[in-house]
């Protein structure tokens, strides 16, 4: 007996550790359900916790293939806007003028005198001298210089730019300038001063440039005082284009403007 309780008492952290192990072990047994159900719900919370990140990283890296799809649609939802006016408007089989091209702006400056685009479209996609560029906010620029893969645009934020505009409510007509300034806001000239002009007043392209198409927004009349005696004002517009950010634009592709040209230019030569 004297060897057995010297036994017990040399080994009793064992039989502690197997005992408390019996204990585990029945109390397991009568709740395997309970115990069952925390170790699944553990499972499944770090099984989706690890697919929501996995489907995180993989959406992250989607996001500029999905991005260029959505930008592909919008261009061919605005030809087929295009062409559902034209049936509309008309009931000879349509032909429609306009096409656009999207393009990735590739660089871009706002804070010279004399600010450009470079795109990643060419003569190869159909790009063009002369070619108006928008974005889905408004007027961008025109192309300047083309090569087979990119293209030059002067951007609206040009000493030089001069863009044909009209005042939407009316009609009336005016020119866009930019005064090297600030590259979120620009001039409204030549304003007729009969001209009833308001703060809040939209400013669209008057298509009279045979450049950029009618209605492309320009911006919104921000400022505008009358000058006693003179026959003419101005106003200060906020560009509807934030040029700072611009990634993806569209060239506009008019099927008729070379014949409009020649024309104007024959008149004019007259």
């Amino acid at each position: 007996m004297r060897y057995l309780f010297a036994f017990l008492r040399k080994n009793n952290i064992f039989f502690l550790f197997l005992f408390l192990e019996i204990i585990a072990i029945v109390l397991m047994t009568k709740n395997r359900t309970f115990t069952g159900s925390v170790i699944l719900n553990s499972t499944s919370q770090f099984s989706g916790s690890l697919n929501k990140s996995y489907s995180g990283i993989i959406d992250y890296f989607d996001l500029k293939k999905t991005n260029d799809l959505l930008v592909q649609e919008n261009a061919y939802l605005k030809n087929s806007i295009i062409q559902i006016n034209n049936n509309y408007n008309t009931i000879i089989p349509p032909d429609t003028i306009y096409q656009y091209i999207v393009a990735k702006v590739i660089s871009n400056s706002v804070h010279k005198a004399d600010n450009y685009l470079m795109l990643d479209k060419g003569k190869r996609h159909g790009i063009k001298i002369d070619m108006p560029i928008i974005s889905d906010q408004g007027i961008v620029g025109s192309v300047v210089a083309v090569s087979e893969n990119f293209c030059s645009v002067m951007s609206v934020l040009h000493k030089d730019s001069k863009i044909s505009a009209k005042i939407k409510k009316s009609n009336q007509l005016a020119n866009i300038l930019w005064d090297n300034m600030d590259y979120q806001r620009g001039t409204l000239a030549d304003i007729p001063s009969h001209i009833d002009l308001r703060v809040g007043d939209t400013i669209i392209s008057s298509g009279h440039s045979l450049i950029y198409p009618e209605g492309i927004m320009i911006g919104i009349v921000e400022n505008y005082n009358t000058r006693t005696g003179s026959s003419l004002n101005s106003a200060v517009i906020k560009f509807s284009t934030d040029f700072n950010s611009l990634k993806y634009v569209y060239a506009v592709q008019n099927s008729r403007l070379e014949e409009m040209l020649l024309l104007k230019e024959e008149v004019e030569n007259d």
